[in-house]
């Protein structure tokens, strides 16, 4: 009788811990030597008195008391009992409690807790790692939808492959995508050396052996987990393709009209009209109310566009007005044959993209052109900069500095180099696990591959198992009759970037930065003075509807970053939904790490709500459900 999954995964973990204890005595051993034969170097306080090089003494050290410990005499032989013992275990012997200055070096009697800072700063991130190994034992496989294997005779029609070879239809080469494929298995230099792109291609792959990067910090890349995504065939994948077309079909409606213009009502009947509309698990069917928005709490109150992406703010002694350049009313590219299949195959754009005035975002194409020249985690450092400009009220209540402490700011702990420095943190870790699922897991194609797809399928020179819901919608229609093709319409020239689709990296940033945010700050706040653009972008008016919260608009600013990308026509909106929860998993560990990093007195950890609503408290080390 073959055995269950479950019981298969039991053995699994057993078999994990009789590891780590077989190994965990030889390296426990190891330690121990290397560290006394280190601490054997050094001089002791007593040799240092002699030779005349004493260091000050500590405030509160007597001139008459007993002589100095050495190291060697502290650690009592090595590692091998007490603290060794306690760091190897993974226990909670090292605390975060204040120290002396010198107990770095040495420790001197009267240290807080007996123990020396190195040890106990070793100590912390030891049990850091560990929790985060252990964390994996419990983790079920990461799924991927099986298209790449139910097309792989059918040139894997449904797989990501720009700037691989492809054929007059934009299929790619299997050769080379399989070329592609054992690269990302064996993870060798060789393998990813031989991957061959097309004889024109001007621009490679986007850093496909980034799939393998370790973290120093917070959760591994590979123990993120995502649903697998949409398969090409399904219900689902209909719904948010048609999406993408109609939100390049509306881009440069304002967002104050979607209620009122009739291309926006198109779109919702059309949406409306789908056996899975876009988003209407959780926001309900379609309206010109929640048409193109987020799945957060907070998305649905308030304009469009998040307080963040419109709100004034100054960095250093410059002030910003955030007007940016957007794309120029209906330019699209790449909705012909030619430029489509030279940019599949990796060619320099031969269209010309022109730039327009600035204004505040007040449609898609100019917040399509925002996610377009963003930097890494611009959106996100400007709201912390605006948040931090909000004065302590603003605060989160667990922060001792909101409070208990008030002799003191907070400023390296807890304060604002703190917060911005995660921030930081956050979003180049969060590419990590993007890069493994993307490139590792899913290898999903992008919209402008599909709008191939479907302009093939339509002319009758290929077939291909599409949704017939979407061949038969009225987004692709409107597509053809605007454009004489069934392309996908993009707003960047050079269309999307040379990585596959799922999940998208904007979100995932978006996802693990708002994390931080929302750690830091109340999301019950209420922001002052709110404003939104008019129709035309030129200027910003109160707005002087619903109230307005921390927790809401950053939520909603990870949402526009998101479905801004969509709205390019560069992804889908499986890819912001699940994009920000990879995200939030990377952002709550590295939360996690940094909880025992804190020595004030008073502090509660972290408290916030998770993208889906949950409340949780993080602390000690661990994410608790509030």
């Amino acid at each position: 009788m073959d055995k269950s999954s479950s019981a298969i995964a039991k053995e699994r973990f057993r078999d994990s811990r009789m590891q780590e204890k077989q190994v965990k005595q030889p390296l426990n051993q190891r330690l121990n030597e290397q560290l006394n034969k280190r601490l054997d170097k050094q001089p002791t306080r007593q040799a240092s008195e002699q030779s005349g090089r004493l260091r000050d003494q500590p405030h509160n050290q007597r001139a008459d008391a007993p002589p100095q410990q050495t190291r060697r005499d502290f650690l009592s032989g090595g590692l091998s009992a007490g603290a060794g013992a306690a760091l190897l275990a993974g226990t909670t012997a090292f605390s975060t409690s204040p120290a002396q200055a010198d107990d770095f070096f040495a420790s001197e009697p009267d240290t807080a807790g007996g123990q020396n800072r190195a040890v106990k700063a070793y100590g912390n991130k030891v049990q850091a790692a560990r929790q985060h190994l252990l964390s994996t034992f419990d983790l079920p496989p990461q799924l991927s939808s099986g298209d790449e294997e139910r097309y792989a005779e059918d040139n894997y029609y449904a797989s990501f492959s720009k700037t691989l070879p492809h054929n007059e239809l934009g299929e790619v080469n299997t050769a080379a995508y399989e070329s592609m494929v054992r690269a990302l298995r064996s993870g060798e230099n060789s393998d990813f050396d031989a991957i061959p792109l097309a004889a024109n291609a001007r621009r490679g792959l986007a850093n496909p052996q980034g799939a393998f990067r370790f973290e120093t910090a917070g959760l591994d890349s590979h123990a993120t987990r995502l649903a697998p995504s949409n398969t090409f065939r399904s219900a689902e994948f209909a719904g948010e393709m048609a999406e993408v077309y109609w939100q390049a079909l509306t881009r440069d409606v304002p967002f104050s009209q979607y209620d009122s213009n009739p291309v926006s009502a198109e779109a919702v009947a059309d949406l409306s009209s789908l056996s899975a509309p876009p988003g209407a698990m959780v926001n309900g069917m379609p309206t010109s109310a929640n048409l193109f928005r987020g799945e957060t709490p907070g998305d649905l109150v308030g304009p469009y566009i998040s307080q963040f992406l419109w709100l004034p703010f100054s960095i250093g002694s410059i002030d910003v007005e955030q007007r940016y350049e957007s794309g120029v009313a209906g330019l699209d590219f790449m909705t012909d044959a030619g430029n489509w299949l030279n940019i599949q195959r990796g060619g320099a754009p031969s269209e010309t993209a022109v730039v327009g005035e600035k204004t505040f975002i007040h449609t898609n194409r100019a917040l399509a052109e925002y996610v377009h020249r963003d930097l890494l985690y611009q959106a996100y450092l400007n709201a912390a900069v605006i948040l931090l400009g909000l004065g302590g009220a603003a605060r989160d209540t667990g922060n001792p500095y909101s409070g208990r402490i008030t002799n003191q700011g907070a400023f390296t702990s807890l304060g604002g180099p703190f917060i911005i420095d995660m921030v930081s943190k956050a979003g180049n870790m969060s590419l990590s696990g993007a890069w493994f699922q993307k490139w590792r897991v899913h290898r999903f194609l992008r919209p402008e591959a599909c709008g191939g797809r479907v302009h093939y399928h339509m002319n009758g020179r290929a077939q291909y198992e599409l949704p017939a819901e979407l061949l038969n919608s009225a987004a692709v229609a409107e597509t053809f009759r605007r454009n004489g093709t069934y392309f996908c319409p993009q707003a960047y020239i050079e269309g999307s970037p040379t990585h596959p689709s799922y999940p998208a990296g904007h979100a995932t940033i978006a996802g693990a930065c708002v994390t931080v945010l929302k750690a830091f700050f109340n999301e019950d706040f209420v922001l002052p003075n709110p404003v939104v653009a008019n129709d035309s972008g030129d200027t910003l008016l109160p707005w002087t509807g619903d109230d307005l919260t921390i927790g809401g608009e950053l939520n909603k600013l990870a949402n526009n970053i998101s479905l801004g990308r969509d709205a390019a026509g560069v992804h889908y909106r499986q890819d912001g939904v699940q994009g920000l929860f990879g995200g939030e998993q990377q952002a709550l560990s590295l939360l996690q790490d940094h909880t025992r990093s804190v020595t004030e007195a008073g502090f509660e950890g972290f408290e916030l709500t998770l993208f889906d609503g949950q409340r949780v408290r993080v602390v000690n080390g661990n994410v608790t459900p509030v």
